[in-house]
Formats: structure tokens, sequence, C-alpha cells
């Protein structure tokens, strides 16, 4: 019996956080190609520049390094056999240059060379991707920080109301953290190094073709890539892709916290914000999901995951490992893939995020009063003592909870402070702290 060939592209059916997103083009097949193809390109412009080679070859590499030019289904095909898709994409791209400048593709490098090389490149490609949904996510929410900078809800710990807060301070403090994994995906993305080490780390194959400054030649090749230049070849060395994992990982994380906070306000029982564009369900008509929100929870929960695996090929052994440097290529993907759709999704759910401070301001009475109790207990102290105040508001805490009525009403019953005007101290609007001071300050940071 035989099948039809099935189609190779891999569109994202499964996969709604990153499918058909900006990132999803970037770590293709295809960008891989284009990436392999670059960094044999640069490599010979490299040594060109160094008079290693002739300006011809660079100029012959250069035109025949075109991605439509190779065929990625036959370059699958013939990946097993050696292990990576740099040994067969070296054959076709020799035979493309032609018999007078073949023998300059690929001249004194190993395939982790180009393979390192050409990750990298698409690593800071769909890095800039993720950088610019971040800025806009970042802008978002700070026009949300700055709009409801005293708009009062209330502040919950371990799921409970605890004491309130402000709309404002909380979308400060999403912001933060998405400034800070701007911050370090920036530091890594500028750190990013090339690969040129040669067969075992030693870049012996081009000494013995002419050259006499090794830094010379990997700042030369690491140029023309538009790469860092690394200290040594990092072939079994990799705190480049230790780096991408964590601040991938952590970038992933920190949206996580924005969504999970999206998807707790935005219950129905809640309904202090909601998605400005939210999801159908296939079974009611009623339902608005928060699936932005959905997305990015999920990839957070995925990120750590295969950033642990990332960690894991750390432990390579020899000059160039077996198995762990193949390990890293499909989790380093996945986790581009995954944060960049996550912050493409994240930009969009902060910029359409619809706030409700009316439900807020309901919320807020749910307690019946107990919401600003720490309030009054500092304000009673000194009226009552410390211990008799305590004992008081426990009492009056049950009191409300079992006969259904305010705080506020039963204080005004308490023959002991008949004298005191606790209006003010019971209005839970009052009491948000230093929460404006603090997202004034959070939104100093550019």
């Amino acid at each position: 019996m035989t099948h039809a060939s099935p189609p190779c592209a891999d569109t994202g059916l499964l996969a709604p956080e990153w499918g058909l997103s900006d990132a999803a083009s970037e770590t293709s097949d295809h960008a891989y190609l284009r990436a392999m193809l670059d960094a044999e390109a640069a490599l010979t412009r490299a040594q060109a520049a160094l008079g290693l080679a002739p300006a011809e070859a660079a100029a012959a590499v250069t035109e025949a390094a075109v991605p439509a030019r190779f065929g990625i289904r036959s370059l699958a095909a013939r990946t097993p056999a050696g292990g990576n898709p740099v040994i067969p994409l070296v054959a076709d791209l020799t035979a493309a240059v032609g018999e007078e400048y073949g023998p300059y593709v690929h001249r004194g490098a190993t395939s982790q060379d180009i393979m390192d090389t050409a990750t990298m490149l698409v690593a800071v490609r769909t890095l800039e991707l993720v950088r610019a949904d971040l800025d806009r996510t970042g802008r978002a929410l700070a026009g949300l920080a700055a709009g409801h900078r005293d708009t009062v809800l209330a502040g919950r710990t371990l799921t409970q109301h605890a004491v309130p807060t402000t709309f404002g301070l909380k979308a400060a403090g999403w912001r933060s953290l998405v400034l800070d994994a701007r911050d370090r995906i920036t530091r890594v993305r500028d750190a990013l190094p090339a690969q040129l080490g040669g067969a075992a780390g030693t870049l012996a194959a081009f000494q013995a073709y002419g050259a006499t400054d090794p830094a010379g030649l990997t700042r030369a090749y690491a140029r023309e890539v538009g790469l860092a230049a690394p200290a040594l070849p990092w072939h079994t060395l990799r705190t480049p892709v230790a780096d991408l994992a964590g601040c991938l990982a952590f970038a992933a994380g920190a949206l996580g916290k924005l969504a999970v906070d999206v998807l707790a306000l935005s219950r129905t029982e809640t309904g202090e914000v909601s998605e400005g564009s939210g999801g159908g369900s296939s079974a009611m008509p009623h339902k608005a999901n928060p699936v932005r929100a959905t997305l990015l929870a999920a990839a957070a929960r995925r990120a750590p995951q295969l950033a642990a695996t990332l960690y894991g090929c750390l432990v390579a052994e020899d000059e160039r490992p077996a198995g762990a440097w193949h390990a890293e290529w499909e989790p380093l993907r996945d986790l581009l893939r995954l944060m960049g759709g996550a912050a493409a999704h994240a930009a969009e759910l902060a910029e359409g995020l619809r706030v409700h401070p009316a439900a807020m301001r309901r919320n807020l009475g749910i307690t019946r009063g107990l919401i600003v109790s720490e309030r009054l207990s500092a304000a009673l102290a000194p009226v009552l003592g410390r211990a008799r105040a305590k004992e008081l508001l426990t009492e009056l805490a049950r009191r409300a909870h079992s006969e259904d009525r305010p705080l506020r009403e039963l204080l005004g019953e308490q023959e002991e402070l008949k004298d005191d005007d606790l209006d003010d101290l019971g209005d839970p609007t009052h009491y948000t702290g230093f929460a404006g001071v603090l997202t004034d300050r959070a939104l100093e940071r550019p």
C-alpha cells in the first residue's frame, strides 16, 4: 500500500501560542536554511577580507547562497545520515558555487561552526520581534497604570481579600516585569556570538590555510555575520544557549504573571477586567473567553521545561559532544517560537484590555468592610489598647459574617467608640497607602 507524502510545513495547528506568527516565520526550516547559508557566505567573505581566499570566491559563494536554490525536503532527507543539516547543505552549496570556487565553501570550518552560528542568527532575528512586542506591551501597560493610578480594587493574598490597592499599581507591576524581560533579552541578544573553532576548537585548519591571527579571524567572521566575537570557540562551552534559555523562560514567566492575573480578574463573579476581543465557545454562545491570557498562561507553563532541557545540554563532553549539542536544536526553536508568539499575544492583550472600575468598587464591599480591618486596628489601638482593639475587631468580624451586616454599622453600636468618627476609617478607597506614589515611580522607568 502506498501513501502520498505528507506536507512538511508546520503551520502550528496545535500551537495557537505561536502558530502563523512572525516568530514562526523567523524560526521555520526556511529561516534556518537562510541562516546557515548566511553563515557559510560570511565565512568565505571573512577569509577573503584577510587575504585567505580570493575576493572572487567570496562573491561566488555569496551569490550562490540563496535559499530558493536549495530544496529543504532534500536536505531533510539527507540529514540523518550525518546527524546534522550542514553536511548535505555544504555539498549542495559547493556544487552551486562551481568547480573553480567550490573548494572555498566551508573551508576550515566544522558543521557545528555553521549550525551554531545559524542558530544564533535565528535567535537574534526572533528576539528583535520579541523585543518590539514587549515594548508595545510595556507602552500599553503604562497607559493603563497612569489612567487607573487611583482606581481602587481589592488586593488579594492567598486568594483572599487582604487590603485595598489600586489597579494602577497592579498594571505598573506587570509593566515592570515586562521591562525586566525586555532588558534581559536585549543583553543576551547583543552578546550572542558567532561560532568558529574548526574540527576541535583549535582553528588548526585555518592556520593550515594561512591564518596567523586567530582573534582577527574570529572578529572578521563575527563582523561579516553580524554577531558578537567570542573569546574562545564554544563548542562545549554552552553559555550562549544557557543565556537564551534563561531570558526566554523568564520572559514567558513574566507574561504568565500578567496572564494569570487577567484570568483571575476576568472571572464572571469578579468581572474587574475583560479582554477586548474575547474568544467564543463551541457550545455556549454567551461566553467571551479570555483567550489571549489563556495562551500566555499555556506558554508560561511550557517554557521552563524547554529551558531545563537546554540547561541539561551544558553537560557536553570532550571538545565536541555527541548528543548534547543535537538535543538543543528543537527545544531552543520551540522556546523562541513560544516566546515570540507569547509576546505578540501579550501586546494585543494589553492594548485591548478593558478595565471595569464599577466592578472593582462593588467587590470592595464583599467582606462587609473587613478589608480595612488592618487600618481600623491601627486606629483603635491607641484608643482601646492593642489587645482590646484586636479582640473587638475579631468579634465584630465574626458577627459581620454571621449576621450579614457591615463592619461600620457594628462599630457604630459600640459604646466605647461612640465619640469616635469611624466613617473615613471604614472607607476602603481611603486606604491605599503609597500606591499612587509607587505607581508614579514605576512609570519613570523608560
